[in-house]
Formats: C-alpha cells, structure tokens, sequence
C-alpha cells in the first residue's frame, strides 16, 4: 500500500478514536454530541457538497456511469441480502439492521479518505457518490423497515424521506448551480470552503462518540452476516458492475472504496425511529468500524495506484 493510502487511513483513525475516547471519559458534556451531528449533517458536509459540485470541473468525471455503477450494485446487493433472509436468525427487528449494515455506507470515513488521496477531485466524486446512493440506500432502508419492521411506513414517508434528505439536496443543488453557470459571490467561497473543511473532523469525531461495544459478544451471527455483504460480497458485487459499465480505474476505484465503508452511524438512529433492533444497529456499526481498518487498506490501495 502507498504512503498516500497511509497518509489518508491514519487521520481517520485518530479522529474516530480521539472521538470515542472523548465520549468515553466526559471530557465532553453529553449533550454537547448530538448537536455536533445535527450541526455537521444538516450544515456542514452539505455545505461542503455543495461547494464541491459548485466548483468542480465536472465535466471530466464519467458521473453517469459511476452512478449506474453505485446504484446497479446496490440494488443486487439488496436483492442478495433479501434472498439470504431465511439463513439469518433474527427476528425482523434484527434483519432491518442487518441490511442496514449490508448497505449503509458512512459519509464521513468515505469523504475523508478520497479527499485525502484525489483533493478537490476527491470531494466532487464524493458529492457524485452521495447523490447516487443516499436516495438509493435511504429508499431501500425504508422499505425492508416497512416490510420487516415494527412501524409500518406508508410510500409518502418513504417518498418524503429521500426527496428532503440534505445531503441530496446539496449534491443537486450544487450541480445545478454549476450547470447554470453561476459562479460564488465574492467571500462566499471561502466562507463556504471553510464551513466544508469542518464537516470532516467533527463527523469522524461524531463516529468515534456513537460506537458502542456492549452486547456485541450476543451479536455474533447477524453481525457476522451483515459484515459478510458489506465487505465481501458488496466490492465482488461492485467490482462486476464497474467493469460492465467500463469505468476507468479512479472512479472505479472510488465505486469500491464507497461500497466498502463500514456502516454509518446514523443507521441506529433511523432503526430507532422506524422500528428496527437499534441495540443491534449499534453493534454491528461499532464491530464494522472496527474491521474496515483491516479491510479498508487493501481499496485504499487500489484507489491510491489508480
């Protein structure tokens, strides 16, 4: 693996650590944390996204094809997972954290490491790949919740659920911005470049803060099982759809490493709300975290020669 892969993995690391350690010993108010993520979710990486796309030459990226990719492949990830419902012993309460776990994919470890290794390029194909698979996901999710969940969702809430989702929202904003040939406001870009240049470090800290170990030990099948798609079967999956849309080796290299990020933390407050296992979302998202330090550096890799 290169220096750069190195260079991008480590800052990771130390923030979801520092993170956790901060939550873990008070240093913190308790209720200082979910404002940090309503404050980084909801205004800084949209933000951030925004900008990215605003300012980007997308025009050399195969955007079309990356989200064919992205979306075509998590859709038969889902189908696979689905299908592969009798063989998980979880009730299904259990099974929605499960697919959450197959299928969500954290933002803010993603963001951090393209961005790391690509620059400015990295965040614009960062903000392609929010824009093609948080709907997807998002529209998936709620769906499994709505069949194997304990709330039953009606297909307004669902509609409602992916249309008003900020990070969408920034993602086509910006890209429309872009399109129309509108450029920033004088103090605006930087302004905006700087409230971007937060999301990042406060996210990785928010990641750190919501993992939660307990109970993993009672955990092992479903953890294991969604562990299994998200870093097994999820890159094979995406790898197959990459060639059959021939992306060249960057984005495709970017499709893999976004379809191999544990999962996000947000899943335990979505299977909370909507009738999930939220005990076990907390699990497998802190176990997932865990193991993509050892799966991460071999995409990070490829991404890094790519």
């Amino acid at each position: 693996m290169t220096v750069a892969a190195l260079n991008a993995l480590a800052p990771v690391v130390l923030l979801i650590s520092l993170g956790y350690s901060l939550k873990r010993f008070r240093v913190l108010d308790e209720a200082f944390w979910p404002q940090a993520e309503r404050i980084s979710y909801f205004v800084l990486l949209p933000t951030l996204f925004f900008h990215g796309m605003a300012t980007a030459d997308i025009g050399e990226l195969p955007a079309g094809r990356l989200s064919c990719a992205l979306i075509g492949s998590t859709l038969a990830l889902s189908a696979l997972i689905v299908a592969a419902r009798p063989l998980i012993r979880t009730d299904g309460a259990g099974f929605t954290s499960v697919f959450q776990g197959g299928i969500r994919f954290n933002n803010y470890i993603g963001l951090m490491m393209v961005s790391g290794l690509l620059g400015t390029k990295g965040i614009a194909y960062a903000a392609i790949c929010n824009a093609a698979l948080v709907p997807t996901v998002n529209v998936l999710a709620v769906l499994v919740f709505a069949r194997y969940g304990e709330v039953r969702l009606s297909p307004l809430h669902v509609l409602r659920q992916s249309v008003t989702n900020p990070l969408v929202l920034s993602c086509l904003g910006g890209l429309a911005f872009h399109m129309a040939g509108f450029s920033l406001p004088f103090g605006v870009e930087p302004a905006m470049k700087a409230l971007g240049g937060a999301a990042l470090p406060l996210g990785l800290l928010c990641v750190g803060a919501a993992l939660r170990f307990s109970g993993i030990g009672g955990w092992a099948q479903p953890i294991f099982a969604s562990s299994l798609f998200k870093f097994a079967a999820a890159p094979v999956i995406t790898f197959l759809a990459v060639r059959t849309v021939g992306l060249p080796s960057t984005p495709a290299s970017v499709a893999l490493l976004y379809q191999s990020l544990p999962t996000a933390s947000s899943a335990y407050i979505l299977a909370r709300q909507m009738g999930g296992d939220a005990p076990l979302m907390a699990g497998i998202t802190a176990a997932q975290t865990i193991m993509a330090a050892a799966t991460m550096p071999l995409t990070l890799g490829l991404l890094a020669s790519g």
